[in-house]
């Protein structure tokens, strides 16, 4: 008679109490969009990286509508244990380039272990521009920022306009209402004598 007994989850206890796990094939791996994004998501928290850049396809489309595309700019190569990465940049201007590079390599290699379990073996950053904070968020303004911002005011204007006109047609028909009650008074004097 055995001394072990299977149990719904798939593990084998033995009768003392202690599980053994069968073992079970099969391999995971992960698509370069998915190790693209949990790099793109984590450096977000660097100070002094202004943005990942993607390029001028990437660049462009980002400048006519807003996009929330973490993995531009981003380039991997994913094997079965290790990773590497490829990287433009935009800089902080005054920031020490060395530093945010510094810490794009632990952010990158530490989220990447602690998610996929592979090892980052090289990352490669390229600085491809230096901006201070407000030249970069005024070079951020996209087409569809400036057309909403236009549609507004628009918008506004024209509600303005229209209550003009609103007011003026009122005090118009007030005057004619004044008119017509000054003639009819004329009109009802005269008669009376």
């Amino acid at each position: 008679m055995s001394n072990k007994n299977e149990d719904k989850k798939g593990k084998t206890t033995d009768t003392k109490g202690q599980a053994q796990n069968k073992t079970i094939k099969g391999n995971l791996t992960f698509d370069d969009k998915v190790i693209q994004k949990i790099i793109g998501i984590a450096l977000e928290e660097i100070d002094g990286l202004l943005t990942v850049d993607g390029g001028f396809l990437s660049n462009l489309a980002g400048k006519i509508v807003n996009t929330d595309d973490v993995t531009s700019g981003i380039d991997v190569e994913v094997g079965k244990e290790q990773v590497a990465v490829d990287l433009d940049i935009v800089c902080e201007y005054g920031r020490n380039m060395n530093n945010v590079y510094d810490s794009i390599k632990e952010i990158t290699s530490r989220e990447i272990k602690k998610m996929t379990g592979l090892n980052v073996v090289e990352v490669n950053v390229n600085v491809v521009d230096v901006k201070s904070k407000e030249q970069y968020e005024e070079d951020n303004t996209t087409v569809q920022d400036k057309l909403s911002e236009a549609a507004e005011n628009t918008s506004n204007f024209i509600s303005k306009k229209t209550d003009n006109v609103k007011e003026t047609a009122s005090d118009v028909g007030d005057k004619l209402s004044d008119q017509v009650s000054n003639v009819q008074d004329n009109v009802m004097g005269s008669r009376v004598k």
